[in-house]
């Protein structure tokens, strides 16, 4: 038995997988906060990459009855990661891996640029005929949200349909053990689903002040099952889940014609690991009861379910395969996990140093990324090593190339 049990004063019950690694007081406070809901239960996971949250803690797994915590889901819904193994070998590579990279940032928009007069980078202006495509199996649904929610069309949907954002989000070309080269990603819903989650979270505030329900964290606010917010909500974090699915699945494929575009030669897709998401909600059964389970920061770990654990922009990546434990409700971490936040990576990590630690990869080296320099994040050696009784690890990948936003 890897977890260890602890109890908040108020009776909730955490099992938490983070022995060897950071877990710092606000973070087990904010899961004895979220414990104490009387519709979470038996008990709350904590993954070994457990850090402090907006409301819930991210690197966490809520059983809940009768209602959702749409804060606990999050801003970033459907946020997850996707990858595949090609044919090519490391020693098909050419020798600079510089145009790779700046083919990959110039056909897949990343970033954001902010101000009113600028125009945003990180959005197609002209939708490719791929994107389009892919929308018009989201368009019909996305019309009925819009009837039932305004501002909804207003938001960047389209616009943001194959694109990666920034922040943690990220394209890497890696290899693994056998130098056999994989293309990693990791996004979620972008602008459509920060949308659908603080319009819903905000609801829920408001359901919470309408009925003078106190709470322990006002971002524990919930949506009870029955009511027309909560069937609304779980109507938009479907639509929000699929859009990030069919983003991560847009991005890959563009990614892969300019790998190949690079080569010269077309590509065969040997593995696809997995596109999983590891920031979202849905029905489950646990210990013999049907429950919302809500991961945010977490990954599914069903028996033989293959799942991604990244590490950080200069330490390696796992492909893994679940083993289905009940205690952690079939989850696992969704990477290393912050130690630091952003603020405190940017005034504790130097230019030089994020250089370093980031040698061995083609990717940004300037002071706009030091938040997501490998420092910022927990060992993820240490990580892998607390949940041993979670998930085995199939491939071991060391990203060669690393795009940003």
């Amino acid at each position: 038995m890897t977890y260890e049990s602890f109890t908040s004063p108020n009776g909730g019950r955490i099992k938490s997988w983070t022995r060897g690694v950071a877990f710092d007081d606000q973070a087990r406070q904010q899961l004895m906060n979220v414990a104490q809901m009387p519709f979470v239960g038996p008990w709350v996971a904590a993954m070994p990459d457990v850090h402090v949250g907006k409301g819930a803690t991210i690197g966490s797994v809520l059983p809940t009855v009768g209602a959702i915590i749409p804060a606990a889901v999050g801003v970033d819904i459907g946020c997850g990661m996707m990858a595949v193994r090609t044919d090519v070998r490391a020693r098909d590579l050419p020798d600079s891996l510089a145009p790779l990279r700046s083919e990959l940032e110039r056909c897949i928009p990343h970033g954001r640029s902010v101000g009113r007069s600028k125009r945003d980078k990180g959005s197609w202006h002209d939708v490719p005929a791929e994107v389009m495509q892919s929308w018009k199996w989201l368009a019909p649904r996305f019309r009925a949200l819009c009837d039932k929610h305004a501002g909804l069309e207003k938001t960047n949907h389209l616009s943001h349909l194959g694109t990666l954002g920034t922040g943690n989000h990220f394209i890497e070309i890696c290899l693994d053990e056998a130098e056999r080269v994989w293309i990693m990603l990791h996004s979620g819903s972008r602008g459509v689903g920060n949308f659908i989650g603080m319009h819903f979270i905000q609801l829920a505030q408001k359901e919470m002040e309408r009925h003078q329900i106190q709470l322990p964290d006002r971002d524990l606010a919930y949506l009870q099952e029955g009511s027309q917010h909560f069937a609304d909500y779980v109507e938009a974090v479907g639509w929000a889940q699929d859009y990030a699915r069919l983003n991560r699945q847009t991005m890959m494929q563009r990614s892969l014609q300019v790998l190949a575009r690079i080569l010269g030669k077309p590509l065969v897709v040997e593995e696809e690991a997995v596109n999983c998401h590891h920031n979202y909600v849905q029905q489950e059964q646990h210990f013999g009861q049907q429950v919302w389970l809500t991961r945010k920061g977490a990954v599914s770990a069903q028996q033989g379910l293959l799942g991604i654990i990244p590490g950080s922009m200069g330490a390696r990546s796992f492909i893994v395969r679940g083993k289905g434990n009940t205690e952690s409700f079939c989850s696992c971490s969704h990477g290393a996990g912050r130690v630091l936040s952003r603020t405190e990576a940017k005034k504790t990590i130097t230019a030089d140093q994020h250089a370093a630690a980031t040698a061995h990869v083609e990717c940004r080296k300037d002071i706009g990324v030091i938040d997501e320099s490998p420092a910022a994040y927990k060992d993820i050696d240490a990580v892998m090593a607390a949940q041993q009784d979670l998930v085995e690890v199939v491939y071991t990948l060391r990203q060669i190339v690393c795009v940003k936003g």
